[in-house]
């Protein structure tokens, strides 16, 4: 019978939890440097959280990690880890963790309950929550030979303004539809996160904004941020028009941000895609871009 210890002090769950994150990030791809820098980029760490142990005859053999914080207007869960050691997995105490601690926050007024996913294993316990988002990363050891006939140049002045425009709507957008906000919190997002990430527009420090181009018409854009973590370019977009869509062009897009990454001296492309993009999810993982981590949520009874 599984049962549940709440620890008084959760140190040795940060340790373990910290040293499990930073395996997972280095089998996604990043490099031992950039999985130690994301631990704290990625926040996964980041609240006050209540651990219990999970135990099986007295024993432990394993954690989960739970809290309940307002959002938008209403108390939401999150599970932050569940954990059970190999030699104890598939005994059912997966399950029981995942019910205590659903159970957990709804007790203390949750409506909707989120988990962050870093493992395969841990995917599989909450098949039934909906993707709201991920983080994905490749390997970039040299440098792709072109896909397509696809070229990329700077993106101008002139072409910045209305690039921008639409980047902010896209991205509103993806956030609506990932449901993790409404339209009103997500175009405060998007205005905050654009000032926050381009400053200096064009000439903002350590990013590239290109043009995409196939026969010397232009079919798409990107942007990319070097130096986001030790070796690794973070691809904030890689987007192509509509009306090029459906000819290939996802995966020449990729090629760019990947002859992007390397000419700036980074070995990894990382990037995020939200829940409900199915289609850009396909590509990516045809591409061999592994999950780095993922967001799920579900509504609680």
């Amino acid at each position: 019978m599984t049962e549940f210890s709440v620890l008084d002090d959760d140190t040795v769950w940060q340790k373990d939890f910290e040293r499990r994150l930073v395996a997972s990030y280095e089998a996604a791809g990043l490099g031992a440097a950039a999985a130690e820098a994301y631990v704290p980029k990625g926040r996964a760490l980041v609240g006050d959280w209540t651990v219990a142990g999970i135990m099986d005859a007295g024993v432990r053999v394993g954690f989960v990690a739970v809290k309940v914080d307002e959002e938008r207007g209403a108390l939401a869960g999150s599970i932050g880890d569940l954990y059970v050691e190999a030699g104890h997995a598939g005994r059912g105490h997966e399950e029981a963790a995942r019910e205590w601690a659903e159970r957990w926050c709804a007790e203390r007024g949750a409506r909707r309950v989120g988990v962050r996913v870093t493992e395969p294993a841990t995917g599989e316990m909450f098949a039934g929550y909906r993707v709201r988002g991920q983080v994905r990363a490749r390997r970039v050891d040299s440098a792709p030979e072109p896909v397509d006939g696809v070229t990329a140049r700077p993106m101008t002045e002139d072409e910045y303004a209305g690039w921008l425009a639409l980047e902010k709507a896209a991205y509103v957008g993806d956030i609506v539809r990932s449901g993790a906000l409404d339209q009103e919190g997500a175009v405060r997002k998007s205005d905050q996160d654009f000032a926050d990430l381009l400053p200096e527009g064009l000439a903002t420090p350590d990013n590239t904004l290109l043009v995409l181009e196939a026969a010397g018409e232009p079919i798409g854009t990107a942007w990319l941020r070097h130096g986001y973590l030790p070796g690794v370019s973070y691809g904030y977009s890689l987007h192509i028009h509509e009306e090029h869509r459906g000819k290939g062009y996802g995966r020449a897009a990729m090629t760019v941000g990947e002859q992007a990454t390397f000419a700036a001296g980074d070995s990894a492309l990382m990037f995020t895609v939200w829940g409900g993009n199915e289609v850009a999810m396909n590509l990516y993982t045809s591409t061999g871009y592994r999950i780095v981590d993922e967001n799920r949520s579900a509504e609680l009874a």
